[in-house]
């Protein structure tokens, strides 16, 4: 039987993160490390904050899925890493897991359930599915913000919009 279309679209939203994630990190790479690092107008207050940032959600959100909770993660606005090319390493790892995560899934997982414990020492019990879609979307949020701040600083930031994804040959 063929996957459904919500697990193949899962598997399609691990690719893109992925790819997008890529592309941006390549922008970013033509900053100098100052500009990359410097303060400016936005909620995690740099482009590294806000990168570090998403590396938080996906790491809390995937640990919880897995049931590997991320203990390192302390706080949302945690710097994991200090330098870019440690971070970038970190988001390529991450990616990486994203894609195994979601190719190992199946219909009775993804429409399963799973049990954490936020931040806040709250337990909970969900359904899958509509947490790891809002995974990707905060992951998409805020590459929307690190975009806006990449133009800030000068560099044509890279187009990221799904369906440039979707039309580049496989």
């Amino acid at each position: 039987m063929p996957d459904s279309l919500m697990l193949q679209h899962v598997r399609r939203m691990a690719r893109y993160n992925a790819w997008a994630n890529a592309r941006l990190y390549n922008a970013c790479a033509t900053l100098p490390p100052a500009a990359y690092h410097a303060a400016r107008p936005s909620f995690f207050g740099s482009i590294h904050a806000t990168l570090n940032h998403i590396l938080v959600g996906d790491s809390a959100w995937f640990g919880r899925f897995t049931a590997r909770p991320a203990t390192q993660i302390t706080a949302l606005n945690q710097i994991l890493h200090d330098d870019f090319a440690s971070l970038r390493a970190a988001r390529e790892a991450k990616d990486a897991e994203i894609i195994a995560f979601c190719d190992g899934l199946d219909e009775a997982t993804l429409q399963g359930t799973f049990s954490y414990t936020n931040f806040r020492g709250q337990s909970f019990t969900d359904p899958l599915c509509p947490p790891l879609l809002h995974a990707f979307n905060h992951q998409t949020h805020h590459r929307g913000q690190v975009h806006g701040l990449l133009s800030h600083a000068g560099v044509a930031p890279p187009e990221l919009d799904l369906i440039y994804f979707l039309r580049e040959p496989a």
